[in-house]
């Protein structure tokens, strides 16, 4: 019996090696016919018709609410229904001519996700109509100048192409974030939602002191007068103080000039004092065109457009594919054992 169990653990373990070379030899083939066919994108594009999406998650919520017989007669209906609008015999309503496209952009300290934005709008340009209407979806608590300042470029090349542009901020929009938000034709913005803080800021630690007291020099050798006006290790000066305020200034001036130039019924000034506000209060101070969260005014807008909400994702290879199901695999099998020995643990006492 005992020969007969070792020879049959030694036929599973060639059994199982034979199968994990094979599984490594299929992803490695179709990994090389994904590059070799052009399939080697960063990023795919996929759109949702939210339209649809939510059409169906009614049903199933209206369905959930009845009693078992009456649930049998609305699925046959709309088993009905679905037979005729895949034939093309739906309502009128079904067909609209305008459509929303839905982007989203959730920016970090160097709004990292620029490119994909970038991208986004230059498919958008060459199929956008008339009738279009492009929604954001902004969340953004600023970061560095020139980082947004691409970032916001991106959202006025729709402005310049003619497009109808509307950002919804339902959490934040302040600083860079503010300043991609103002290139809409129509700003929304959540009850209380963060915005404004139209100022620029900088830090820098000096520890020049601190290895001066340990007879430690730092060198700084620069060419130009201006090449570095602070410093972190060097003792800086109040020359290079004066002309790193001057810098700071002139970007405040160029934050005001541009919001000013996309909302010219603002008062500049009276906001751009670094200060933040809240969606009512921005509504007061015409930072703002409307209170309304996201959800709502697509909710709204789908009365008589279609939704389509785009988005582009990352493209993973099979090889990552796979490391990531069998990392998954191991964490989860690794919850089971630690709860299994918490349970056992919690039956001994």
């Amino acid at each position: 019996m005992i020969e007969w169990i070792a020879e049959y653990a030694l036929f599973a373990a060639k059994l199982a090696t034979l199968v994990i070379a094979l599984g490594v030899l299929i992803v490695l083939v179709v990994s090389l016919k994904q590059r070799a066919s052009g399939q080697g994108d960063d990023h795919r594009l996929r759109v949702v018709t939210l339209n649809e999406r939510q059409r169906r998650r009614g049903e199933s919520l209206r369905l959930a609410g009845m009693s078992p017989a009456r649930r049998r007669h609305a699925q046959k209906a709309l088993r009905k229904q679905e037979k005729a609008r895949r034939k093309g015999k739906g309502d009128a309503s079904d067909e609209v001519s305008s459509r929303v496209w839905v982007l989203d952009f959730d920016g970090d300290l160097k709004a990292s996700r620029t490119p994909q934005l970038a991208e986004q709008v230059s498919l958008l340009l060459d199929e956008l109509q008339a009738e279009d209407e492009v929604v954001v979806r902004l969340t953004s608590g600023g970061g560095l100048v020139h980082a947004y300042g691409l970032a916001a470029a991106q959202l006025d090349r729709l402005r310049d192409a003619g497009a109808h542009l509307t950002v919804c901020v339902d959490k934040v929009a302040a600083s860079g974030g503010y300043m991609m938000a103002c290139c809409a034709d129509r700003l929304i913005a959540a009850p209380f939602a963060v915005l404004g803080s139209i100022g620029v800021v900088a830090q820098m630690p000096n520890v020049h002191r601190l290895l001066k007291k340990h007879d430690i020099d730092v060198e700084l050798l620069t060419a130009g007068r201006y090449k570095r006006t602070l410093t972190m290790l060097g003792e800086n000066t109040d020359e290079g103080r004066a002309k790193f305020l001057d810098d700071l200034q002139e970007t405040h001036d160029l934050f005001k000039r541009y919001v000013g130039e996309r909302r010219p019924t603002l008062e500049v000034d009276k906001v751009a004092t670094g200060e933040i506000w809240y969606g009512r209060q921005a509504l007061e101070d015409g930072l703002i065109d409307e209170i309304a969260t996201s959800d709502g005014y697509l909710a709204a807008r789908m009365q008589a457009a279609r939704i389509l909400h785009v988005t582009l994702e990352p493209r993973h290879s099979l090889l990552q594919r796979v490391g990531v199901g069998a990392s998954m695999g191991i964490e989860r099998l690794g919850d089971r054992v630690m709860e299994r020995l918490e349970a056992s643990s919690w039956q001994r006492r």
